[in-house]
């Protein structure tokens, strides 16, 4: 059975680059004797932040004990996402704050040198509670967040974990949204766009979800079928890979379970030895190779392979 762990690598094409501060500071020096909202608390440019912080009470969570790993958003950062945050409701503003938070291990610089990474946030408002995903990956030099979000300066450490300075406010992501901001899964959008039905509207409303997302090379791999489908037909392969009304994370799998999807027609979930395989109705078999990544209405499942259904 595959385990549901909140820190996940995901190595997709290894890439040496590692969190780089912008403003040329290379030796941002540790303040152990300041928590990370001390330190915040302490620098202007994060006085919004700290305000939000206050309105919420989530000053003295990070205070705590943690290790936190804290992405702080700059005043600048809040002024852009043009949002008035007094017109969102606590519980709102709790979510997209606790976004930014990743509890249970300080992460820094070198730890993050390759390949894409979702962290599990401590914004549990995933459907049943559970704790929503964030893409982080290196791109272009610097580290980005959940595809555009970029760290500006990285690894001030205190005395209960570190923060990193980011350009943006991270908003949480459905599964539509996870899609996008995960370059490998562009085929995948792309497919959603072209097919009939208006998929992207439809796995954007509330859910829930569980879909089984296949990446670029899983649609490179079968173009030449692909551009023989009219829209209908690319629309019940895509549908084939969702199932609606249940967010299935991957402790809800079980070997030979049936599952039951939005297309009408089901597929069999084989494990063995720790490995999950899905057997479509042509009796091919696709490899899960990640799980569990938590989008606010739905979950996604990495497959290798597209699933096709009986056309």
């Amino acid at each position: 059975m595959l385990k549901s762990p909140l820190f996940l690598w995901f190595f997709l094409g290894m890439l040496a680059v590692s969190i780089v501060a912008c403003d040329d500071d290379d030796d941002v020096k540790p303040n152990t004797e300041k928590t990370v909202a001390e330190i915040a608390a302490d620098d202007p440019q994060f006085s919004t932040l700290v305000a939000a912080l206050e309105r919420v009470n989530l000053v003295d969570v990070l205070n705590g004990d943690g290790p936190f790993t804290v992405f702080a958003p700059t005043n600048d950062a809040f002024t852009a996402l043009g949002v008035n945050l007094s017109t969102l409701s606590d519980a709102e503003l709790s979510e997209i704050l606790l976004y930014h938070v990743f509890a249970g291990q300080a992460i820094k610089a070198a730890d993050i040198t390759s390949g894409q990474t979702y962290l599990g946030t401590a914004a549990n408002t995933g459907p049943g509670n559970t704790n929503l995903s964030l893409l982080v990956e290196p791109k272009s030099g610097t580290v980005t967040l959940n595809g555009n979000v970029k760290v500006t300066t990285a690894d001030i450490v205190g005395k209960n974990g570190v923060i990193h300075v980011i350009d943006a406010v991270l908003l949480p992501l459905d599964v539509v949204g996870h899609a996008v901001a995960n370059s490998n899964f562009s085929e995948l959008v792309a497919a959603l766009g072209e097919a009939s039905g208006n998929l992207v509207s439809v796995l954007q409303t509330e859910g829930p979800f569980t879909v089984f997302a296949p990446l670029n090379s899983a649609f490179q791999a079968i173009s030449s079928t692909v551009a023989t489908l009219t829209d209908d037909q690319l629309a019940a392969v895509l549908t084939y890979h969702v199932v609606a009304g249940a967010n299935v994370r991957s402790t809800g799998l079980t070997n030979g379970q049936v599952v039951n999807t939005v297309n009408g027609q089901t597929f069999t979930v084989n494990i063995a030895s720790g490995n999950v395989t899905l057997r479509d109705a042509t009796g091919a078999t696709a490899k899960v190779l990640l799980t569990d990544v938590q989008a606010t209405n739905g979950v996604i499942h990495v497959l290798d392979k597209v699933l096709l259904p009986n056309l």
